[in-house]
């Protein structure tokens, strides 16, 4: 499931096909079957009522919750460049052989983070990965010499600092990884299944076979791949945008 969700572009299309089946079958079921007598009416109406506001509800807090894990990705890549950033200047602090390599790492390091944002290819992101490890290991080896030759709170700053910048990455990673619940998914699908159906099935006349019937699966398939554009970190067209670290790495390779 959370492969098919990287596919905004395919849930629309899937999801507009199978809510307009179900608006359909409904229908069907309203001409065929059972017969929606005008007594019956007030209550189908609160019925229909009561389902689509819950499927409005649904929708609402679940683009809600991908909202806010966007916002937490975007700060958590400032917060990312920051610690880099720093780190960079309290190089200065360490000797001159130490302090040069600290600084052509975290360079290193910069350019691999902005490339880990910036790629949609599996095996190029693995790639980085592999490399961001190496670079990690080095930078930290780098940072317990300085505080190992120099104990004194220079060196714990130095040491210190690393650790955020490390850290960072970690929250990142962690950030990219917290998506909207499977069972919510499922959820929503089944709701907006059974909102359309009941659509359909409240259709007078010829409207079932009119356009007007396909506005419903319409709006909601384009909310649900809304939300799971915004949700999906590599997938559809809502990314963000590392300026932050394009920045950083503009004025540290300056």
């Amino acid at each position: 499931m959370a492969a098919f969700v990287d596919h905004p572009l395919v849930i629309f299309v899937v999801l507009f096909v199978l809510f307009v089946v179900a608006a359909a079958v409904g229908a069907l079921v309203q001409r065929r079957l059972v017969m929606l007598r005008d007594e019956e009416r007030e209550d189908f109406n609160v019925v229909q009522g009561a389902t689509l506001t819950l499927l409005a509800l649904l929708i609402g807090f679940s683009l809600s919750m991908a909202v806010g894990r966007y916002d937490t990705r975007k700060t958590l890549e400032e917060n990312e460049a920051n610690a880099i950033g720093t780190e960079y200047a309290r190089a200065d602090l360490a000797d001159a052989p130490v302090s040069t390599q600290i600084k052509a790492g975290l360079v290193h390091y910069t350019q691999l983070r902005l490339a880990h944002f910036r790629t949609r290819d599996p095996e190029e992101l693995a790639r980085i990965n592999g490399d961001t490890a190496a670079s990690q290991s080095e930078l930290w080896q780098l940072a317990t010499r300085v505080a190992k030759v120099n104990s004194t709170p220079i060196g714990a700053t130095i040491v210190t600092g690393m650790n955020d910048v490390l850290n960072s990455q970690d929250y990142s990673e962690a950030a990219l990884i917290n998506r909207i619940p499977l069972g919510t998914w499922i959820l929503m699908i089944l709701i907006g299944l059974l909102g359309c159906a009941i659509q359909g099935y409240g259709a007078k006349g010829n409207l079932s076979r009119s356009f007007l019937i396909t506005i419903l699966p319409l709006t909601v398939a384009l909310s649900l791949a809304l939300i799971a554009d915004i949700d999906s970190p590599r997938g559809g067209i809502i990314h963000v945008q590392p300026q932050d670290l394009a920045r950083l790495l503009h004025s540290l390779e300056k």
